[in-house]
């Protein structure tokens, strides 16, 4: 984050791979001390890695205290911790339902509940929560995904008001489909079929999604709360 000038506390949850490792690298590059949580990947190198399964209040203020004691009262927090069980209606149960919206959002709201306290204290902070392109368009067999992604747009908005007079911002990310493991269990007709939706004509990487997140998180971006910023190549486009 070109601007910044001190190093903040961030903690970034799902930081072990993917968009939310990326996330790390760059805030690690800005000079920003960066704890990441991980639940079954392994953790990353580098940065101070922590155990956490956001489904588990106690767990999310464990990881807190942890990364409180290393870093200082987290400053900064990236929401990317997120489970996906695609799955037609008519076959999707409700567990399958349920533990997709614990884990994208409940477990959202754990860790912002828990990140408020330094942050009110401080009269100061930055949330970036990452939801998705299909939590704003919807996507057959995702409607649990769907679901959980849409709901961090109106948690997020209602954060900001909530929050703003204490100078916290709440913004929130979407990306399209990203070059992840997660994008690596479909099928090569599945990526040709989604990528031909996809104006740009390619999957994101993750650096380009972890440059919203830190731009949001920025000085630069002080006067930016309660926004939506889609990084998903213009498959999203007017919702």
């Amino acid at each position: 984050m070109k601007g910044a000038l001190v190093s903040r506390s961030v903690l970034i949850t799902g930081g072990s791979r993917g968009i939310g490792l990326a996330a790390a690298r760059a805030f690690q590059a800005a000079g920003d001390r960066v704890a990441v949580t991980y639940r079954t990947a392994e953790p990353p190198s580098g940065v101070l890695a922590i155990r956490c399964d956001v489904t588990d209040t106690a767990q999310v203020d464990a990881a807190f205290k942890e990364a409180e004691d290393a870093h200082g009262p987290v400053e900064v927090l990236v929401c990317c911790a997120g489970i996906a069980k695609d799955g037609l209606l008519m076959r999707m149960s409700e567990d399958d339902f349920t533990s997709v919206l614990d884990t994208n959002l409940t477990g959202t709201f754990r860790a912002v509940k828990r990140a408020s306290k330094a942050m009110l204290r401080a009269r100061s902070g930055r949330v970036v929560l990452v939801s998705s392109a299909v939590g704003l368009r919807g996507e057959a067999g995702q409607a649990n995904y769907a679901a959980s992604k849409a709901g961090l747009v109106g948690f997020a908005r209602s954060m900001a008001r909530e929050l703003g007079s204490r100078n916290i911002t709440f913004n929130v990310v979407a990306p399209g489909l990203t070059s992840t493991q997660m994008a690596d269990v479909l099928t090569d007709e599945q990526r040709e079929s989604l990528v031909a939706q996809i104006p740009l004509g390619r999957l994101a990487l993750p650096e380009e999604i972890a440059s919203a997140i830190t731009f949001l998180a920025s000085p630069q971006a002080g006067y930016v709360t309660g926004a939506v910023i889609p990084v998903d190549g213009g498959a999203g486009m007017g919702h």
